[in-house]
């Protein structure tokens, strides 16, 4: 039986906090993405906001859309973003903002000189309009997943700029955008609380072989390289400092522990469960370990039947890491609303806590999955008697 929980998360308004899939980057065929247009949030923002509280979730995690606010060099326009305030202030959300969910403005090239400059400006204003609509202390992640940004955008060329053996160089510059952001929000809102969020994996050798060049436990360390710069422990040339460093997020799905070389996924739905599969309980006491930060679980979820199972088990390694001093202060559901694949808008995961109906008139319909909704609600009550949230015992109906 795990100890009693020694640590009570006090950092946000729920533990349990909703991620609305946010991606605005420009793709392979040349699109750009808009999630949050795609699955009709920035339509219906009042309606998801309201369907949170029978589940008992009063903190999200949204994106502040740079190509929407900033469509012409230095010229702010912040109407995509007032329908987000108003349901939040309505509706009492509490709002985790993204400032950079992938995509830039056209007009925005993430390798210039300017770029750093840029989005500090970007941030700056983003600040003080949400300063002026809102009393409450401000969460911001200014850069989601520096690391798989970087090696999307700037390594593998998957999307803009489409660059290629760049991947180290993009990723200093964002740790540069990082800081500034960092230091535009303060001096508009010193209370200002930031979240750094970045994939959390486990990479091994194959089965039976030694990692004899070391390419697995490197690939495993690279995931840290974005957080060390960001805190200074590394190139101090970047800027990085401790105080840069605040909340750490950790997004965690079942494929990401791997083999290395191969890409093997290590399985999590086979029984017997491969051996080198590391449980999440002990990721994330490496996490705390490093840094001794309070931390999240800034995204995670499942797919079709097996989202249940998913979040049980998770709500079992939250228990254990809580039980060992971990600082967990919330576990983020992403996404909340279903999505499709990036680059194939008629491929659905059917991995949200609501699935989405496409009605005759074009409206995507909420449909809240059952089984999740029944299994998140007694993972709630699980961690509501260990002191994380307070949950009444009533079933899911929203």
């Amino acid at each position: 039986m795990p100890a009693p929980v020694t640590f009570l998360p006090s950092l946000f308004r729920s533990f349990w906090i909703a991620g609305y899939e946010s991606a605005c980057h420009i793709t392979r065929s040349g699109m750009r993405l808009d999630m949050l247009a795609a699955t009709q949030h920035d339509q219906q923002i009042d309606e998801d906001y309201a369907r949170l509280e029978p589940m008992h979730i009063g903190t999200v995690r949204d994106t502040v859309r740079w190509h929407l606010v900033e469509p012409t060099p230095g010229e702010y326009d912040f109407s995509s973003l007032a329908p987000y305030l108003e349901a939040a202030r309505s509706h009492e959300v509490e709002v985790i903002w993204d400032l950079l969910h992938y995509g830039v403005p056209d007009h925005v090239d993430v390798f210039s000189t300017e770029f750093v400059d840029r989005f500090a400006r970007f941030a700056s204003a983003t600040a003080r309009h949400i300063r002026a609509h809102s009393d409450a202390a401000p969460f911001f992640t200014p850069i989601n997943e520096l690391s798989f940004h970087s090696w999307a955008a700037g390594e593998v060329g998957w999307f803009h700029p489409f660059a290629h053996g760049q991947g180290p160089t993009l990723k200093r510059q964002l740790v540069r955008a990082w800081i500034a952001a960092v230091d535009a929000i303060r001096g508009v809102d010193p209370r200002s609380r930031f979240v750094s969020v970045e994939p959390l994996i486990h990479v091994v050798p194959p089965l039976g072989q030694a990692d004899r060049d070391g390419r697995a436990a490197a690939l495993r360390a690279s995931q840290f390289e974005a957080w060390d710069m960001i805190a200074g422990r590394r190139d101090p040339e970047l800027g990085g400092a401790e105080s840069y460093l605040d909340v750490i997020g950790v997004n965690f799905y079942h494929d990401n522990q791997w083999e290395e070389p191969g890409g093997v996924r290590l399985h999590w739905h086979v029984a017997p469960r491969d051996p080198r599969w590391m449980p999440l309980s002990t990721l994330l006491q490496e996490v705390h370990g490093r840094y001794q930060r309070p931390l999240i679980i800034g995204e995670t979820s499942h797919v079709g039947v097996g989202r249940a199972a998913w979040i049980r088990e998770l709500t079992s390694e939250v228990v254990l890491a809580l039980s060992r001093g971990v600082p967990l202060q919330g576990l983020c559901l992403y996404p909340i609303l279903d999505r499709f694949e990036w680059d194939n808008p008629s491929h659905w995961h059917n991995s949200g806590l609501w699935d989405v109906s496409h009605e005759a008139d074009g409206t995507l319909r909420r449909v809240l999955n059952l089984p999740y909704a029944e299994e998140l609600r007694t993972c709630q009550l699980r961690l509501a008697a260990a002191g994380c949230g307070s949950v009444e015992p009533a079933s899911a109906t929203a």
